[in-house]
């Protein structure tokens, strides 16, 4: 797939994680930053689960998974 393909995807996803982890945030850019990032863990952990994206929905899910748990760990580390 190609580069902006996952971009958007990507931003798609952080958006979607900022909205599902309310609270005391980092702010809009910063959550689609972290979805960015977010979109590659997702893709790497369904990747071993052997749980593969396909179309545009699926990899949405994918990203958005991945960019919660990277909102969730950045949470942790900033607490700690």
């Amino acid at each position: 797939m190609s580069i902006l393909y996952w971009l958007i995807i990507g931003l798609i996803a952080g958006w979607l994680a900022g909205l599902i982890m309310k609270g005391s945030g980092y702010g809009v850019l910063a959550n689609i930053g972290l979805g960015l990032v977010g979109a590659l863990l997702g893709g790497f952990l369904f990747g071993l689960l052997g749980l593969g994206a396909t179309g545009a929905i699926g990899s949405i899910v994918t990203a958005t998974v991945g960019a919660v748990v990277v909102i969730f760990l950045a949470r942790m580390l900033r607490r700690a």
